[in-house]
């Protein structure tokens, strides 16, 4: 920490000195702007909804390939690429409340991986973290009944210490829950049409137009590239049809924060976070998401006009906030409607339900302090069950990004509520279910967390920074839920890995 802050204020001094020479070079050229140098010539492609099947007991079955390709994004070389049924990305999932579904996922790589489904509710042994890797030439079948409200949830890999590595070759896909409140709303929902995903990732390139993993020496959080792709294309526009647009947004990047809004300040109105929707719409400007983060938000067009989308730079960093891209200006989507747009959806009053849990009893209360790549002092040990909470409560933890550079925070099964953050009333972004929330150093995050359904002694879930390098490097730990009188186990050696990183 003082090593850094030595080079940040030799940086920061160098510059406002007028310094020449490579720091000053490296420092100008540190801060990337998009706007209006973008060539929108390319369709926003639209991830195809996944197909399936029904088996005679009535589960509804999905057939994932984990697969290597090529994909072509710009001009010259294909880049090699991995997807799931596809050379990059995957396909979008769509699920009901209440039904069960399974998977069949196979793996067409040469080394293993796994899928976690981001966001889901559902039994440790089916959650895909790291305890669940699929080998080469295995399949993995999980299996569970969808039980949470309407959301925008995905899916990626989660192998421990090759986290980053693997969603950054192309392993993500969309996961969409309905219910019956959500299609009950007059929201947009015509998938692809004004109900569209929009998975936002940047990447490098080298010479030969293969991912380029490296990252500067000065950059905190990861590799941030200078190339940005929304649902697996560069300079996309999409055609408007319509006066309103739902947008599920994903921020799809291992390092990077996207500071959302349009080219003309236009307000949209946030109408869902990680959990799903709101119990009514906030309208805004701007919105701040960090990796893993998601948002529903829902914009107004009139017809014949074109507007981008764009990602401004975020008030977060410090001295070397520019090395991660806190100050970069980037254009993203271009949005083009058609001179006569269809009506006949709208933002009603109320939408989804209000997190619940400010009032509830409490029966434990822990702390977390996230920092030197670790929480609480301890890396992560796949051998290690941190704690166990007890099924059917509801518990408090206290969160604290102590290190003076960005973190953010995701806890595998459940759907938290922000109560407070330094004791005050968290932003309205932050008032929904989340289950991935950005640490501002030195700030407390109260979350309050329900455990429920699910038990298992020895299978654990993960809670961990969603900054990939940062859970790759150890700030990871593991819990398990427990039924009353029941102990915490031990993970099982089949699973238990014994590389610890």
């Amino acid at each position: 920490m003082k090593r850094r802050s030595a080079i940040a204020l030799g940086i920061s001094g160098a510059v406002a000195a007028g310094g020449g020479g490579l720091l000053a070079h490296g420092w100008a050229e540190a801060k990337l702007d998009t706007f209006g140098r973008i060539d929108f010539d390319t369709p926003l492609a639209i991830p195809p909804l996944a197909e399936s099947t029904v088996d005679s007991s009535g589960v509804r079955i999905f057939d994932l390939e984990i697969q290597g390709g090529q994909t072509r994004f710009k001009d010259g070389p294909a880049t090699d690429t991995w997807g799931f049924n596809r050379s990059y990305l995957g396909p979008t999932i769509r699920a009901e409340r209440g039904e069960s579904i399974a998977f069949a996922i196979g793996n067409s790589l040469d080394e293993a991986t796994s899928v976690h489904w981001h966001g889901m509710h559902l039994p440790a042994v089916m959650d895909g973290g790291p305890h669940q890797a699929v080998a080469p030439g295995e399949t993995w079948t999980p299996q569970w009944t969808v039980n949470q409200q309407a959301a925008t949830l995905w899916y990626h890999p989660h192998p421990h210490g090759q986290t980053a590595e693997h969603v950054y070759r192309g392993l993500a896909g969309m996961f969409i829950i309905d219910d019956d409140a959500s299609e009950a709303v007059p929201l947009p929902k015509t998938y692809g049409v004004d109900d569209v995903p929009v998975i936002v990732q940047d990447r490098k390139f080298d010479g030969d137009n293969q991912f380029d993993h490296s990252s500067s020496v000065l950059a905190q959080l990861g590799v941030t590239g200078d190339d940005l792709i929304v649902n697996g294309t560069m300079g996309a526009y999409f055609e408007v049809t319509t006066e309103l647009v739902r947008l599920r947004l994903l921020n799809g990047s291992g390092a990077r924060l996207y500071h959302f809004g349009f080219a003309d300040d236009r307000p949209f109105s946030l109408i869902g976070t990680d959990g799903g929707l709101l119990p009514e719409a906030w309208e805004t400007n701007r919105l701040l998401l960090s990796p893993g983060e998601r948002a529903e938000i829902v914009v107004a067009f009139t017809p014949g006009e074109t507007v981008e989308l764009r990602s401004y730079p975020a008030e977060h960093g410090g001295a070397l906030g520019r090395f991660d891209g806190f100050e970069d200006r980037l254009d993203l989507l271009q949005f083009r409607a058609a001179d006569s747009l269809t009506g006949g959806t709208s933002i009603p009053a109320a939408m989804g339900s209000e997190p619940d849990l400010g009032s509830a009893d409490v029966v434990e209360e822990r702390s977390f302090s996230l920092g030197g790549d670790k929480i609480n002092g301890e890396p992560m040990d796949m051998d290690r069950i941190d704690f166990g909470v007890r099924e059917g409560t509801v518990e408090v933890w206290n969160v604290v990004n102590d290190n003076g550079y960005l973190h953010n925070f995701h806890v595998h099964d459940v759907q938290f509520q922000v109560l407070t953050i330094d004791g005050e009333a968290p932003p309205p972004h932050l008032r929904g279910w989340k289950d991935t929330v950005l640490l501002i150093p030195e700030s407390e995050y109260r979350l309050a967390l329900r455990f429920s359904e699910y038990t298992d002694p020895n299978m654990p879930y993960m809670f961990h920074c969603h900054f990939l390098m940062h859970e790759d490097a150890g700030m990871m730990g593991q819990f398990v839920v427990l039924r009353e009188g029941e102990e915490v186990g031990g993970v099982p050696e089949a699973v238990a890995a014994h590389d610890h990183h």
